[in-house]
């Protein structure tokens, strides 16, 4: 079922939280130990939201292997290969639409700031939420199409920016969810837990005081 008022999938994409393999950008100053931690705990929160939200389907798609922070309600299914442009592409294939994909970096996504993009969409339309590096939390599609994201730059600062064009350039009607910051770097880890400071998040952060410490001390962003 397509078109205006077919409920919506939620898809997340994520890698598992392994030491070493996931937020490597916080080490330093955090521990490898420490950056799992702190991804699980964003992947949690975000798992979470989805669980609490009123979609039609709930599919993680997964880099790696499922563990005990996996709840009940959550399909999981293996990411394709490729760069981050065609496991994406893959990603939405997984449905006929619409869906709408959602990364697991900002756990401070909630249910009311999803439903906009779930309460049912019309042929022709699409939902963009940008990230505050200049790349996209949250993309929803009616229906998938792989020319819509192949080819997009990831992971430069103009990512966003050149999604949502090619969203435009092929006729949609492009809707926007609130900007988020998504977790990158130490700095990023402070900012989003203030933001929301009751999850799993947010207490995760505060338990790695080692790297909360070091990072104190001045709010520069650790290197790419």
């Amino acid at each position: 079922m397509t078109g205006r008022g077919a409920p919506v999938a939620l898809l997340v994409i994520a890698k598992a939280p392994v030491p070493g393999r996931v937020k490597t950008r916080l080490t330093p100053p955090y521990s490898p130990e420490e950056a799992a931690r702190i991804a699980e705990a964003s992947l949690a929160d975000t798992l979470d939201a989805v669980l609490a939200a009123p979609a039609r389907r709930r599919v993680l798609v997964l880099d790696g292997a499922p563990g005990p922070w996996l709840p009940p309600g959550i399909e999981v299914v293996p990411q394709g290969a490729g760069g981050l442009d065609e496991r994406l592409a893959a990603a939405f294939a997984l449905d006929p639409g619409p869906a709408l994909l959602i990364g697991m970096d900002t756990p401070q996504v909630g249910p009311a700031l999803l439903a906009p993009a779930l309460a049912g969409w019309g042929p022709g339309e699409a939902w963009f939420g940008p990230a505050a590096d200049g790349g996209f939390w949250s993309l929803g599609l009616t229906a998938p199409d792989p020319s819509l994201l192949l080819g997009v730059p990831m992971s430069v600062p103009e990512t966003g920016a050149v999604q949502r064009r090619r969203l435009v350039e092929a006729g949609l009607t492009v809707h926007e969810l609130p900007p988020l910051r998504d977790v990158d770097t130490a700095a990023d880890v402070r900012e989003v837990a203030a933001l929301a400071p009751d999850g799993r998040f947010a207490r995760a952060a505060a338990s790695c005081g080692g790297g909360a410490v070091r990072a104190g001390a001045g709010a520069r962003d650790v290197g790419r």
